[in-house]
């Protein structure tokens, strides 16, 4: 399913002015295919369970990177999106942020590209996580406390009058991340259901207000 979303992603992103661009040569889902192929190739099992790379390098003839140059980093969060969906759908850890790069290789010729994946652990061995607003930005889950609230310097600033201007807040207790109520009016529920605090897993929707965010361990 993850991947049939990143076809259908990549089909609308290479629409209208890249849709002759595209008629032939390297096609953007190739490099999707061949990340997903990537991670299943290179699971090994950890502590935290099943552990796959999420540092990936993608080389590509320098014609076929050309062609994606202008909107290469629509593709790499594409990409990135594709790997989290398939992680959550296999159910993959990360030990890191997701790292997608994209450069030329002059020895390979059109159409042909490699790609190489790594492990690499986020500072300091945490748990590492984002959460995704409704526009679909993220924020990093970093060391510091998020404050999520209707007050513009809220490090999750979520305009709804449903949301209380200091809402909640996303924090790490030791290796988990948590999401913690503080006492707005309206309250704070995870999945639908109220919570005064909550250890957040990959996928978990937090309501504030009418808003829903999404927790993403990656």
């Amino acid at each position: 399913m993850g991947l049939q979303q990143f076809e259908r992603r990549l089909e609308r992103l290479v629409e209208g002015v890249f849709a002759k661009a595209f008629r032939g040569g390297l096609q953007p889902v190739e490099l999707g295919r061949r990340l997903t192929r990537e991670m299943d190739a290179n699971r090994a099992v950890g502590v935290r369970g099943v552990i796959v790379p999420n540092a990936f390098a993608f080389a590509l003839a320098p014609a076929d990177m050309e062609r994606f140059s202008s909107f290469a980093e629509a593709l790499t969060r594409e990409l990135a999106d594709a790997a989290r969906e398939h992680a959550r759908n296999e159910d993959y850890g990360f030990m890191g942020p997701i790292e997608i790069t994209l450069a030329a290789e002059p020895s390979l010729g059109s159409g042909v590209f490699l790609v190489s994946g790594e492990v690499r652990e986020a500072p300091g061995g945490m748990e590492v996580g984002s959460i995704v607003l409704p526009d679909g930005s993220r924020v990093v889950v970093g060391e510091e406390t998020l404050v999520i609230g209707r007050m513009a310097d809220c490090d999750v600033a979520v305009r709804d009058e449903g949301v209380s201007r200091r809402h909640a807040e996303i924090r790490r207790q030791g290796n988990e991340i948590v999401v913690v109520d503080l006492g707005s009016m309206n309250g704070t529920k995870v999945n639908g259901a109220g919570i005064r605090q909550h250890r957040l897993h990959d996928g978990d929707e937090i309501t504030v207000g009418s808003s829903r965010l999404r927790f993403e361990a990656s």
